[in-house]
């Protein structure tokens, strides 16, 4: 699908003419992943672990890497201050300089930010990154403010045929089942006509959309509001959150309110961590479910014999370096520093076989991303789909695994990879 489109989304809403050689560029599936930050200010997207590290060879400017040498001199390291990442919500404001793209809808935005900036570039031309950040920005919410998705959501939404089955065994249950949308209902309707088929709402007990989330979760100001199928907004005060009935707007604490569910006896499902779920896991005290599509792909290169024999061998060879260090003869050093070569190779070879610009989603070589700390932060459980329920009865337990700390060993077989070089202590080495 060309970018073309956007370029015109720029052009409309801006009056400004973007060069036609825009059109020539195409969306890459693959070149980016969620999670990413972006330095407004330097036009630079990137990786960054959980403890704020830029990962090298992973940042770009416009479609083409950044050298390591440049990357260092620019931010005096690899390491990115608080005060300059982004904000609670992950966008770039009050002088946070950084912006981080987590949702689904982001992949186009960052294809179309690294297009325009590749091009400019190229044609070696002045432009200010902080204005171009602004107006692709507002040009991809244009797609959401104009409608062009709802005319054809059959393009947009994938087709979930196990989808009607989760949430028809879950009614079964006796589970009470909410919707909470920022999409109006003509989208919504149209959306889970498709992906659930038409008696879908006779599955919720509530449906809001237009709910504004996350503001949803904090303003106590707005009302909420009945809104008929056909968007005729009613007046009347709501005493009761009712079956059948479409609710605008709202708030929690009304919501809280009118139907008593509170803590954790409510489980929330979310595919956007900072907008879902960050407020209704640090405030209410919810559980909470994030959704995340990338995990097949993941998943599935993880149990490649490829991914395994890679692990496993770094694994091992980190282990032999780790103990083999305290040797201090040339030909003992010689061969650690071969190994550390090799080893660093073998990182690169791991984060390529996930995404050859920007790794794995979930970690930036051994550490957690950032994007992975902020979902272990503000969700529960986490999976590819809703349908993954279906593998389990509705009364499981997930209970949470003990992850060994530093000074810690593993207690049990499966924190151990299967078939990994197992190291045996080795005694400190008497040289008298």
């Amino acid at each position: 699908q060309s970018l073309c489109a956007k370029n015109e989304d720029l052009t409309e809403r801006f009056k400004i003419c973007y060069p036609e050689g825009l059109r020539e560029y195409e969306y890459i599936p693959n070149f980016v992943v969620r999670g990413l930050h972006y330095d407004v200010q330097r036009a630079l997207l990137m990786k960054i672990d959980a403890f704020h590290y830029i990962q090298l060879g992973t940042v770009y400017r416009g479609l083409h890497p950044v050298p390591d040498k440049e990357v260092i001199a620019m931010y005096d390291g690899c390491h990115v201050p608080l005060e300059n990442m982004s904000d609670f919500y992950g966008k770039s404001s009050h002088g946070h300089t950084m912006k981080q793209y987590m949702d689904i809808f982001s992949l186009p935005e960052m294809n179309l930010l690294c297009s325009v900036n590749d091009y400019f570039m190229k044609h070696n031309i002045d432009y200010e990154p902080v204005h171009l950040y602004k107006d692709v920005k507002e040009a991809i919410g244009d797609v959401h403010v104009k409608g062009i998705m709802y005319r054809a959501v059959e393009n947009y939404i994938s087709y979930g045929e196990q989808t009607h089955a989760v949430l028809k065994k879950l009614y079964e249950d006796g589970k009470k089942m909410f919707l909470i949308t920022n999409s109006p209902f003509d989208f919504v309707d149209r959306g889970m006509n498709y992906i659930v088929g038409k008696d879908w709402r006779d599955l919720f007990d509530i449906v809001i959309v237009q709910a504004d989330k996350p503001g949803f979760f904090n303003d106590r100001r707005k009302p909420f509001r009945r809104v008929t199928d056909k968007g005729v907004l009613h007046w009347d005060r709501i005493h009761k959150l009712e079956k059948g009935k479409i609710y605008k707007q709202g708030n929690l604490y009304e919501f809280l309110r009118l139907t008593g569910w509170r803590g954790s006896k409510v489980l929330y499902f979310g595919d956007h961590i900072y907008s879902d779920l960050a407020d209704l896991t640090l405030k209410h005290g919810w559980r909470t479910g994030a959704i995340i599509p990338e995990l097949r792909k993941e998943i599935k290169i993880m149990n490649t014999e490829e991914c395994v024999h890679l692990m496993t061998w770094l694994q091992g060879l980190t282990g032999l370096i780790e103990h083999m260090q305290v040797h201090r003869d040339p030909a003992s050093q010689a061969v650690v520093q071969e190994w550390i070569k090799e080893r660093e190779a073998m990182r690169s070879q791991t984060k390529d076989i996930f995404n050859g610009q920007f790794g794995s989603l979930f970690r930036t070589y051994h550490n957690p991303t950032y994007f992975s700390r902020r979902l272990s932060r503000f969700a529960d459980i986490y999976m590819a789909s809703l349908s993954c329920l279906l593998n389990y009865d509705f009364h499981h337990t997930f209970f949470p695994r003990r992850t060994p700390l530093q000074h810690e060993s593993p207690f049990w077989p499966e924190q151990t990879s299967a078939g990994a070089l197992k190291m045996p202590f080795i005694p400190p080495q008497n040289h008298n």
